[in-house]
């Protein structure tokens, strides 16, 4: 859904009944809303949402993504993940200030549309995850490259591979939300971005120092440092070059924390093939042009959605639901060389 007021574009993401899950038909009404705010010449913000109170976007719409690999029509899923990446790419280099209210389920794909804005906003009820690997799939929408610039070190691997959900003030801590606002206070930072967008400066500088203004006066401060937490993650997965590099730090951490147990059980439940995607394309697009990064993410998409793990994995999570997926193979030390050459 597309709503115009004076100096604002507002894009709705309207799939309340499925957390406003991507579509083709979504990413491309999107798509259309984007072009047209950086057409027009009175529009200077562009305001992202999602309706509902669950949440801002839960990613892909894995129905539609599973009929099409089911039926042979794999090319229509990589149509799907192409649109995707493009329209996310769009968010990135918009010429405009983008603001995304990150509300509740924020995951996947949602976490992609949020990742190019230059405002993510936060609530106390926000959940951000990247949960792929749980499905047999990799975190995708560019969260391979644009990770690296968000967050502290060692926390895109250990959130891309885990799928580790961050609630609340923790999203912004950890870079992936720029502002925390208490959930009812959401619809006054709207009416209150409504009532700016007209007034905003020309230029992309301006007009995001006049937004940063809008925001502080709703904004919450009270977000505590984590030190232990970030040197522990940091220790055992920053810069390690394979599975078996973060296996074997996990196995010989000290359990202080009360971490490595929960992680290692989080791996052990995941596709090795999935992981070992994962971690390729971390090493290979930590650093790199966006273009180049989505450009790689597609080529993994295509031969992760055609390797039997991705069909396993939406069979044992999402259809049959009983948690207990045969992947091929099960387990890391299994993995052959090569194993996620794309």
């Amino acid at each position: 859904m597309i709503t115009r007021s004076p100096g604002l574009m507002t894009l709705v993401l309207n799939r309340p009944r499925v957390l406003n899950t991507l579509n083709r038909e979504m990413i491309r009404l999107l798509t259309r809303g984007l072009e047209e705010a950086l057409a027009a010449t009175d529009i200077s913000l562009v305001l992202i949402c999602g309706a509902g109170d669950r949440g801002f976007c839960a990613g892909g719409d894995l129905k539609e993504l599973t009929r099409a690999v089911q039926t042979g029509e794999v090319h229509l899923a990589d149509q799907f993940f192409r649109e995707e990446y493009a329209l996310d790419l769009m968010i990135h280099q918009c010429p405009k200030p983008v603001v995304v209210l990150a509300h509740g389920i924020t995951m996947g794909g949602g976490l992609g549309l949020a990742a190019g804005a230059d405002f993510v906003v936060a609530t106390e009820a926000t959940r951000m995850a990247m949960p792929e690997t749980r499905i047999g799939f990799f975190p995708d929408v560019g969260g391979t490259g644009w990770l690296f610039t968000k967050c502290p070190p060692g926390y895109p691997e250990y959130l891309a591979l885990t799928g580790y959900e961050l609630l609340g003030a923790e999203c912004v801590r950890l870079g992936l939300a720029t502002h925390l606002v208490d959930s009812a206070r959401l619809p006054e930072l709207r009416q209150a971005l409504k009532n700016y967008a007209g007034e905003l400066p020309t230029g992309k500088p301006g007009a995001v120092a006049h937004l940063e203004q809008v925001l502080a006066s709703f904004t919450r401060r009270d977000i505590a440092p984590n030190p232990d937490l970030d040197a522990w993650v940091a220790a055992r997965f920053a810069g390690k070059r394979s599975l078996q590099e973060i296996m074997t730090a996990l196995n010989q951490c000290s359990l202080e924390l009360r971490l490595c147990e929960e992680v290692l059980r989080r791996l052990g439940e995941r596709s090795p093939t999935a992981l070992a995607v994962t971690l390729q394309l971390l090493r290979a697009n930590e650093a790199r042009p966006l273009p180049e990064i989505f450009h790689r993410e597609a080529l993994a998409a295509h031969f992760m959605i055609t390797h039997p793990d991705y069909l396993e994995g939406i069979r044992a999570r999402i259809i049959d639901k009983d948690d207990k997926p045969r992947w091929q193979p099960d387990t890391i030390e299994a993995l052959g060389a090569g194993a996620e050459d794309f």
